[in-house]
């Protein structure tokens, strides 16, 4: 097999004082903190697409980014040599998992039955491949988005037939995830939305998407295929209103169709600010609602309105978000999975690596940022001190439903205005800011 990143060995860990751009400086794979390991906290995976397949093009410009592993004289010898490279990727960087889309890792031929039969090959390969180095397959997922025959959605698309060619993808992705010994399985509806109501029945495109995933589920059950299933919010880009739009949205949907115990969300970072909200919202909504699952850790360009995904570096970002998972006793199937690209102008292979280990040491830096905040306490006991009335005997009874507004009413009369108290937002900042190192 060759070497197609002949310049870098395994990535170690060489402490804050290391000055080798191809070390950890905070990363410590087996480096406990609160109990459990770097490792074990994370669970970091590398996506597929962005890493192997994404060559720098963008809608303005053709791909600027050229792979030797791309150099074959077929396009399943590339996509074999692509999976090589992958794994090669894996595990001199260090990760335990990995990531794909069906289409990413073996061509669409030019029927779904060769479009199957090339995802058996390139399956067969990975699944050797992950035999002889140990990592796992975080999660898969089918490209229904990309295709022309996609162009008004997959289970929500005006045309029954269509709908039969997405589910029969994803029935396919479904199979070879389990045959991988996927940990997940992931929905992203890519143009599962609308450009304009004029042309959409919007009621019948709902019920046609709970149904897609009513059968999904079923099918999931007959195979025997027992990991976690998520739905990753996203707003628009690449429909003008997709029906994930955020976290809450997906709720009430899942709600609304009964499948709320089928499906946890993976959060995605870039997707929460396109939504209007901070990363750190959409994740703590995930989490106290139980529905918090899996994350792909990346970031946008507040300058920019569209998805840039890039590698997560916001020290606060990371912080806030392990924060939330530390709050919620961490991961149960899901990981941090890069979904993020090196720039159009990065065309190096080295470039791969040093995005990557930026966003590992980040993620490490935002770990022991939240356990100092954990563990320091202050920031906990201030907000409980904040809501400490509602642990009275007043406010308990309202809590436990043993008080009506004639009682509300009858006490606010009897007890006059309440106390203005503040809310000491600086403080809190303050605190956060003396965290971050």
């Amino acid at each position: 097999m060759s070497a197609y990143f002949p310049d870098v060995n395994k990535i170690k860990f060489e402490g804050p004082d290391s000055s080798n751009p191809l070390a950890f400086k905070h990363y410590d794979a087996k480096k406990k903190i609160l109990g459990k390991t770097m490792a074990d906290h994370f669970r970091f995976s590398v996506c597929y697409w962005h890493t192997f397949k994404g060559l720098g093009r963008d809608p303005f410009g053709v791909e600027t980014i050229a792979r030797a592993y791309d150099h074959a004289p077929s396009p399943m010898k590339a996509a074999e040599q692509t999976m090589e490279a992958a794994f090669e990727f894996f595990t001199k960087l260090g990760v335990d998992f990995w990531c794909f889309h069906d289409r990413d890792i073996a061509p669409e031929g030019s029927t779904l039955r060769e479009s199957n039969s090339n995802l058996d090959q390139i399956v067969a390969h990975a699944k050797q491949l992950q035999s002889d180095t140990g990592i796992k397959l975080l999660w898969g997922t089918a490209c229904l988005f990309a295709h022309p025959r996609y162009m008004s959605g997959a289970s929500t698309n005006p045309n029954p037939e269509v709908f039969a060619h997405a589910a029969a993808q994803v029935k396919k992705a479904l199979e070879v995830t389990h045959e991988l010994g996927g940990a997940g399985y992931v929905f992203w509806g890519g143009r599962e939305g609308y450009e304009t109501l004029l042309n959409t029945n919007m009621e019948r495109e709902l019920d046609h998407l709970a149904q897609f995933l009513h059968m999904a589920v079923d099918y999931k059950n007959e195979i025997g295929f027992k990991g976690q299933f998520y739905i990753e919010p996203k707003p628009c880009e690449p429909t003008k209103h997709q029906y994930d739009f955020d976290a809450a949205a997906c709720l009430a949907f899942l709600l609304n169709y009964g499948l709320e115990n089928d499906l946890k969300f993976n959060i995605e970072a870039n997707h929460a600010t396109l939504a209007g909200h901070t990363f750190h919202h959409e994740l703590e909504f995930s989490r106290v609602h139980d529905m918090l699952g899996s994350v792909d850790a990346n970031r946008g360009d507040p300058m920019l309105g569209w998805d840039t995904d890039q590698f997560p570096l916001d020290l606060y970002d990371t912080t806030l978000c392990m924060l939330t998972l530390l709050r919620g006793d961490g991961f149960k199937t899901g990981g941090l999975n890069f979904d993020a690209k090196v720039r159009r102008q990065s065309n190096d292979p080295n470039d791969l690596f040093y995005a990557h280990i930026g966003g590992m040491d980040s993620f490490a830096r935002g770990l022991k940022n939240a356990a100092k905040i954990i563990r320091d306490g202050r920031i906990d006991k201030l907000v409980g001190e904040r809501y400490a009335g509602w642990d009275s005997a007043f406010g308990k009874k309202i809590e436990n439903g043993k008080i009506g507004f004639r009682e509300l009413e009858q006490y606010a009369l009897e007890h006059g205005e309440p106390a203005i108290v503040s809310g000491q937002q600086e403080l809190y900042e303050l605190l956060l800011n003396d965290a971050i190192e």
